[in-house]
């Protein structure tokens, strides 16, 4: 993708992977103030560091052609979140690497929407982007988020489980859990 190409959306059933538009931003920064939204991500976001992580989220989308789409629910919500592929922004035992993230509103809860659109992105990263590995981490607690990896078929080896290092020593987040998924396993299922 060049950077005059808008990113590539992708769609599923339900769901549209859309690029980010301005109108997105209000709902946004509500569901990044949530704090049960927020419960194993970090500190419920202000307005301007989510507006901030949008132009980021932009600006990785120009650099690599790749990154978090606005997760879009025809005729429920114009904006439930994201989903999508992220170069990981920290050193650890496994970077250099390309995770699959993401975040979805409250309201959004239960209806599979981040495992149908986490599959989007994950046929984009293999089939698309032909990527070897993607993975994908979560603070030890999160079990919603642990179910989805195992769902799009990740692999946890427990020797694989890190420190975030972006999290300080203490803090009940800093413990996470790294599941990975090959192309080949990927391809084969």
């Amino acid at each position: 993708m060049t950077k005059s190409q808008t990113p590539p959306s992708l769609r599923t059933p339900r769901l549209i992977l859309r690029e980010w538009r301005d109108e997105d931003l209000e709902p946004f920064v509500t569901l990044s103030m949530d704090p049960e939204v927020m419960r194993y991500l970090t500190r419920p976001r202000e307005r301007a560091e989510v507006e901030r992580w949008v132009e980021g989220v932009r600006a990785h989308f120009r650099h690599h052609g790749f990154g978090l789409w606005a997760l879009e629910v025809p005729g429920i919500t114009p904006i439930a979140g994201f989903t999508g592929l992220t170069i990981v922004p920290y050193e650890a035992h496994f970077t250099p690497a390309v995770e699959i993230a993401w975040r979805l509103a409250r309201e959004c809860w239960g209806n599979g929407y981040v495992t149908e659109a986490a599959a989007a992105a994950l046929d984009f990263a293999f089939s698309d982007l032909h990527l070897e590995e993607i993975v994908a981490n979560a603070a030890v607690a999160n079990r919603a988020s642990i179910r989805v990896m195992e769902r799009m078929g990740m692999m946890r080896n427990p020797h694989d489980d890190f420190d975030h290092p972006l999290k300080p020593p203490g803090d009940p987040l800093r413990r996470q859990v790294l599941y990975r998924l090959t192309q080949n396993m990927w391809l084969s299922r």
